[in-house]
């Protein structure tokens, strides 16, 4: 399967009709109709009777639907039953625990999946690693099932059981941990190293994405609209890199027509490596 060109994620729970109408007007690549933390255990069925008119409202702009359930195994397989629709083509598995636990999971969805005539695999996963015992399983999770499209560490989480702040130094071992995982495996790391609690430090946010993605984060999720179009900006290729990429790409190749066993381009020479990123940038920004 192939990896997604995400850059933002927006969570959306699931039974907040407000916040579901409007969604498709952010500009987020995927919308996460949440099950879990958002919806209190009393509503947790009420949140899924919610979900099919949701995923058809939240897609109607052409943003993928994402499907967050919850951890409990007879809470996940009831999510799956209400969640499993052609109109969503994503689920969020949090706190995950290994590799088996994922492909226990993905067996729920491809029964629930070949009762509704979809094609096997029509439904992606994103992993969420939550606990510190679950951290030496990054490797295998990332290469667990076919389904997984992404993969992240639920920072909150994660430190609140390591009694540590959220944050750029506490969650930096961890978040590269990631990166290197997802991108072992050819998905997306999906995150950023830093602490948002204060939605109006805008500038502030923008400076840890950029950095992120520098690390090598492909995606991210948030919970507040204002968030995306910055997300969007900092983990999308700018019209500069896009620009340079296709130059860079048609000049590798012109010199391939004709023979020519080294390439300079703007000064400089290139090689296999560094077109393929650039392929990579061009690939993103369709």
């Amino acid at each position: 399967m192939s990896t997604p060109n995400w850059r933002s994620l927006l969570f959306v729970p699931a039974t907040a009709e407000r916040f579901v109408a409007k969604a498709h007007t952010r500009g987020a690549d995927v919308i996460i109709l949440d099950l879990e933390d958002s919806i209190p255990p009393g509503e947790k069925q009420a949140a899924r009777d919610a979900l099919p008119a949701a995923a058809k409202t939240v897609s109607q702009a052409g943003a993928q639907v994402c499907v967050r359930i919850n951890r409990p195994m007879e809470m996940s397989v009831l999510d799956i039953a209400a969640a499993v629709m052609p109109e969503v083509s994503v689920l969020m598995l949090p706190k995950l625990m290994g590799a088996e636990h994922v492909k226990l999971l993905s067996e729920v969805v491809a029964s629930r999946e070949a009762l509704l005539d979809l094609p096997r695999g029509h439904t992606r996963f994103i992993g969420v690693v939550e606990t510190p015992q679950a951290l030496p399983q990054l490797h295998a999770i990332a290469h667990a099932d076919p389904r997984m499209a992404a993969l992240g560490v639920g920072s909150e989480d994660l430190c609140t059981e390591m009694e540590a702040v959220p944050g750029g130094d506490s969650m930096y071992v961890f978040g590269m941990m990631v990166v290197a995982a997802a991108r072992g495996a050819g998905i997306l790391p999906m995150g950023s190293v830093g602490a948002f609690a204060d939605f109006s430090d805008l500038d502030g946010y923008r400076a840890s994405l950029r950095r992120s993605r520098g690390l090598g984060f492909g995606c991210t999720a948030c919970i507040h609209p204002l968030h995306v179009p910055i997300i969007n900006e900092e983990y999308g290729p700018s019209p500069a890199e896009v620009d340079r990429a296709r130059r860079l790409v048609a000049a590798f190749e012109e010199a391939l027509a004709q023979g020519l066993g080294a390439v300079a381009f703007e000064g400089a020479m290139i090689d296999l490596p560094v077109v393929d990123r650039a392929r990579k940038v061009l690939a993103r920004a369709r």
